[in-house]
């Protein structure tokens, strides 16, 4: 047979026969006179056998376990891996489906920075009311970031304490002031007067629980520093300044 007639009879492309080639999973039938490949009968078995465990899921490296004479593994054992690993993939997909139909369920529908927790999302709708101030929104999708980047220890932590700030109506009213007040800045230079009223009131927002431990000021790392890029001049210079203050408080 020609390598055509052999990818028709097994069911595959001839693309895929010479990638079984290159990979070593098929072996290469020697060339006749005229340069043609001659396949024979031990050829399509063994292609027919690479489809069929392709088709069951394995990898090609598990194939070649499969097929080599003195793989470590037999095909039952292979097989029974390969049952496992599906089976965690669908506790995965069921997890995730939870979690998204509890956000397309949620009152209110999904808050605009996106896919967030349950929890996230509850408090973010405190400040729906804030759809105008910038502030908030940039302070939200920074939460956001932070419950996807932090450990599961540390995001409950974070969920906690905002629960703590946001579910309070006087937290949520210096909440509102504090963003007003930062909102006020993005226009001002660094030095305005303005800039440690913020900071302060900023400050008083912020409870003992939401950043337990704040690292040198002195050496700002590099989320840090891409989110001070991304805040008005007078604004990064208010959030530094609250950052120092809470640091002084907790000493």
């Amino acid at each position: 047979m020609r390598i055509g007639e052999l990818a028709d009879v097994v069911g595959v492309t001839t693309r895929a026969v010479r990638h079984y080639h290159h990979v070593g999973l098929l072996p290469e039938p020697e060339r006749l006179a005229n340069g043609y490949r001659e396949y024979g009968l031990r050829h399509a078995v063994v292609l027919a056998r690479i489809r069929r465990l392709t088709e069951l899921g394995l990898g090609l490296a598990e194939v070649r376990d499969v097929l080599a004479e003195d793989a470590g593994k037999d095909l039952a054992e292979v097989l029974t891996e390969l049952d496992e690993d599906l089976a965690r993939q669908e506790e995965a997909v069921r997890e995730r489906r939870g979690r998204l139909r509890a956000l397309l369920e949620a009152e209110g529908g999904l808050p605009a920075e996106g896919p967030v927790s349950p929890e996230l999302a509850a408090l973010f709708a405190g400040t729906a009311h804030l759809s105008d101030s910038p502030m908030a929104a940039k302070d939200r999708e920074i939460m956001a970031f932070l419950e996807t980047a932090m450990p599961d220890e540390a995001r409950q932590q974070l969920v906690s304490s905002l629960g703590e700030v946001l579910g309070r109506p006087e937290a949520v009213a210096r909440v509102n002031e504090a963003y007003a007040l930062l909102d006020a800045l993005a226009d001002a230079e660094p030095d305005d007067p303005r800039v440690a009223e913020a900071a302060r009131a900023l400050a008083e927002c912020i409870p003992p629980g939401l950043f337990p431990e704040i690292g040198d000021l002195d050496h700002e790392d590099s989320v840090l520093r891409a989110f001070y890029e991304d805040l008005a001049p007078a604004q990064a210079e208010a959030i530094r300044r609250t950052l120092r203050i809470l640091t002084e408080e907790r000493r």
